[in-house]
């Protein structure tokens, strides 16, 4: 059985300028049709249609989704919480996750090396909704030692900007 590294491998060896292209079509709007992907990068939908299905089995594209506008649902601040846990045994960081992924406000979390164990980004409405996350959600974990909070202020670059 092949692990992460082995499968980052071979699927960076077998893609061309075309996979590339296709899949900056794609993560531009992954609902554009195989005729259109095709005309943009000068294939027939065909071929595309072959090499996306190629790139989906090799798990270079993952899933297709939606990206929702967060402020117009209400949610206008986010925040980025510093996270220390009392314990770090197994059952302990899979206990916190396993909590924070039923967190619908909680967008990213990440184990991290450093002073902090986590960095926990959050969309909330305002202030007064991220206390109310705090204290009945986030506060209610077992085992965090300390946090520190920061609201965003401007994003300056966002993560889904595509890499190819």
């Amino acid at each position: 059985m092949k692990n992460n590294r082995q499968k980052s491998q071979e699927a960076e060896e077998n893609l061309d300028a075309a996979d590339l292209a296709i899949l900056r079509v794609l993560v531009a709007d992954s609902r554009r049709t195989l005729q259109e992907i095709g005309t943009t990068v000068g294939l027939s939908p065909t071929s595309c249609w072959t090499r996306i299905k190629r790139l989906e089995t090799l798990g270079v594209i993952k899933r297709y989704t939606v990206e929702l506008d967060a402020p117009l649902l209400g949610y206008h601040d986010s925040v980025i919480v510093q996270l220390t846990l009392e314990s770090h045994t197994d059952e302990t960081l899979y206990e916190f996750g396993r909590v924070l992924a039923t967190i619908p406000e909680i967008q990213e979390a990440y184990l991290v090396s450093g002073d902090y164990d986590y960095y926990i980004r959050i969309a909330v409405r305002d202030t007064r909704d991220y206390e109310r996350l705090l204290r009945e959600k986030l506060y209610k974990i077992p085992g965090i030692r300390h946090s520190k909070s920061h609201f965003v202020l401007r994003v300056l670059k966002d993560s889904r900007v595509p890499l190819i």
